[in-house]
Parts: structure tokens; C-alpha cells; sequence
């Protein structure tokens, strides 16, 4: 049988190096920190993006992504607008120079993760290991869902 507790232990300690090691890079190459990287991945990809969409996606808190937002339009990466269908929130999207930097620090943040993931892992198990994650993904979010029923 498969021993969990270490399973856990070492996914949790890899994510937790391999997130320190990336934002480390990432704030040496480009001045920008993993989490504002993330959110302005997710905005890009995103129309008619809303701070819910970005926490959503990230599996982290409206009011945390709320500061990251702030920090990241305070930078004139991205700006507010009104949302036409609910006055409650905004549609955030990237400037032009946010675009830049997203840009110029995802070819950072993809060479951090060649080297430490790609350059050690098989493409087949890479493959497996991209499925088991999104499988386990998959069942979290039902479990979360049920949860808050």
C-alpha cells in the first residue's frame, strides 16, 4: 500500500521549493513575483475578467487576489473598468505594459520550469503526472463542492 503520508510531504515540500526557486528567479529577471505572475496569466487568458475569476482559477481567496490586483495595477500592469453587468464588481485587464512584462517573464518562469521539472521527468511521465494531478484536482473541487454544501 501506498504510503500517503510521505506522498503528501514530498508533493507539498516540492510545490513549496519549486514555488520559492521560480519566484526567486522570477524576481531577479523580470521584477515580478510568482503570484503576480499567476493572477496576469489568469487575466490574459480571461475576458471580461473579474477578481472571482482569478481566485476561482487559482483556488485561493477573493480578498487575497483583491491585494495582488491592487499591487499589479499600482504598477500599471493592469486597470479596473466598470463591470456593464454587475456594478458590484470590475473587469480587470493588462495594460500595455503589463502585457510586455507578462510577455518577458513567462519565457523566464517557462525556462525555471524546463529546468526543474522538464529537464528531469520523461515526457511519458510528465504525461502521467500532468493526468494523476488534474484527476486529483478534479475530485478536490467536487469534495469542496459537496463540503460547502
Amino acid at each position: 500500500m501506498a504510503d500517503l503520508p510521505q506522498l503528501y510531504n514530498d508533493l507539498v515540500r516540492f510545490e513549496t521549493e519549486l514555488w520559492n526557486a521560480v519566484d526567486a528567479r522570477l524576481r531577479k529577471d523580470s521584477d515580478l513575483t510568482l503570484a503576480r505572475l499567476e493572477t496576469m496569466r489568469v487575466i490574459a487568458g480571461h475576458n471580461d475578467c473579474r477578481v472571482f475569476d482569478i481566485a476561482d482559477e487559482l483556488s485561493v481567496t477573493v480578498g487575497g487576489i483583491s491585494k495582488i490586483v491592487d499591487r499589479i495595477e499600482a504598477a500599471g500592469h493592469c486597470r479596473r473598468r466598470a463591470n456593464p453587468e454587475d456594478r458590484r464588481s470590475s473587469i480587470i485587464e493588462l495594460t500595455p505594459p503589463g502585457r510586455k512584462a507578462l510577455t518577458e517573464a513567462t519565457v523566464v518562469f517557462e525556462d525555471e520550469l524546463e529546468l526543474r521539472i522538464g529537464s528531469v521527468l520523461s515526457e511519458s511521465a510528465l504525461k502521467q503526472l500532468g493526468a494523476a494531478l488534474s484527476k486529483l484536482r478534479a475530485a478536490q473541487r467536487l469534495t469542496r463542492k459537496t463540503d460547502q454544501r
